[in-house]
C-alpha cells in the first residue's frame, strides 16, 4: 500500500491496545491467547482501562500480567479470589476478575471458589477448563473426563479410583451469590463471540453490584493431550462438550 493511510473504514482487524507487544508463552494452538485478546478488549470497549484489576493464578496463566496492560496482583495457588473479595471490597468502583485454570479454581481454590460465589463478591471469575494440568506435566485434574489419560492416570481416568469429573459451574449456579454462570469456548470465530459477548455481561454484572459471576472457557490443552492443534479442538468437540454443555446455566441479571 505503499505510504498511503488506512481509514478506519478499511480496518479489518487489529491487536487490542491492551495486549503488550510481547511473545507469549502458551503452546501453539493454546486457548489462553485467545481469551487474554477478549479480555482486553472487552475492558478496553468498556472504558475500565484504568480502573480493572486482574488478580492472575498459579498455573499456566500465571504470567497474564505480562500480557495485558492493566493492573494485576498474583495470588497464591488457588487463592485468586480470596484476593479479589479484598480488591473489591476496599475498591468498589474497580472491575475485578480472577483468571484461573481447573486445577487452581476447582482443586486447590475450590473452597476460595465456592464461598466467594457463595457470599456474592461484585467480582467476574473467568475458568480455563481444559481437563489437565497443563504446566506441569500433564496430570490428572478435578475436570478430567472419565477414560481421558493423564500423566498421573494412563490407563484413563477411573471414577472408582479417582472420583468423578467436577462440574464446578453447576455447582456454581447452584449458589445463591451467584448471579452470571455460564459455559463457552473459543474454537471457531461464532464460538469467540459469544464468548465474548459473556465475558463483558460478566464485567458489568461485576460493576452494576449484581453479585458474582463465573465464566468458564472449556479450552484445549494440545501439549497436555498430546494432539496437534486442529485435532484437540476436534477432541473437545467429541469428548469435552458432551459433559461440558455450554450456554447460559444462570442467568438472573436481566429478570
Amino acid at each position: 500500500m505503499g505510504n498511503e493511510i488506512i481509514s478506519k473504514e478499511n480496518l479489518v482487524y487489529q491487536k487490542p491496545a491492551l495486549m503488550n507487544d510481547v511473545t507469549m508463552h502458551y503452546c501453539p494452538g493454546c486457548s489462553h491467547g485467545v481469551v487474554h485478546k477478549l479480555v482486553a478488549e472487552v475492558i478496553e470497549e468498556m472504558g475500565m482501562a484504568e480502573k480493572t484489576v486482574g488478580v492472575s493464578p498459579v498455573g499456566c496463566a500465571v504470567f497474564a500480567y505480562r500480557y495485558l496492560d492493566i493492573d494485576w496482583q498474583e495470588a497464591a495457588h488457588g487463592r485468586a479470589p480470596a484476593v479479589a473479595t479484598a480488591i473489591k471490597r476496599l475498591w468498589p468502583d474497580r472491575l475485578v476478575f480472577t483468571y484461573q485454570g481447573d486445577g487452581d479454581l476447582a482443586c486447590i481454590g475450590t473452597c476460595e471458589t465456592i464461598h466467594a460465589l457463595n457470599r456474592g463478591e461484585n467480582i467476574a471469575i473467568i475458568f480455563i477448563n481444559n481437563a489437565i494440568y497443563g504446566m506441569t506435566g500433564g496430570q490428572m485434574a478435578p475436570t478430567t473426563l472419565i477414560g481421558q489419560k493423564t500423566s498421573t492416570c494412563p490407563y484413563g481416568r477411573d471414577p472408582e479410583i479417582h472420583g468423578y469429573p467436577l462440574n464446578i459451574t453447576e455447582l456454581a449456579a447452584k449458589l445463591d451469590g451467584t448471579c452470571y454462570v455460564t459455559r463457552q469456548s473459543v474454537e471457531t470465530v461464532a464460538a469467540i463471540r459469544q464468548a465474548k459477548k459473556a465475558i463483558r455481561k460478566a464485567f458489568e454484572a461485576s460493576m452494576a453490584g449484581k453479585g458474582s459471576s463465573l465464566v468458564e472457557i472449556v479450552s484445549t490443552c494440545n501439549s497436555g493431550w498430546k494432539l496437534s492443534p486442529v485435532k484437540a479442538n476436534e477432541w473437545m468437540k467429541e469428548n469435552m462438550f458432551k459433559k461440558y454443555v455450554k450456554g447460559d446455566i444462570k442467568n438472573t441479571i436481566d429478570e
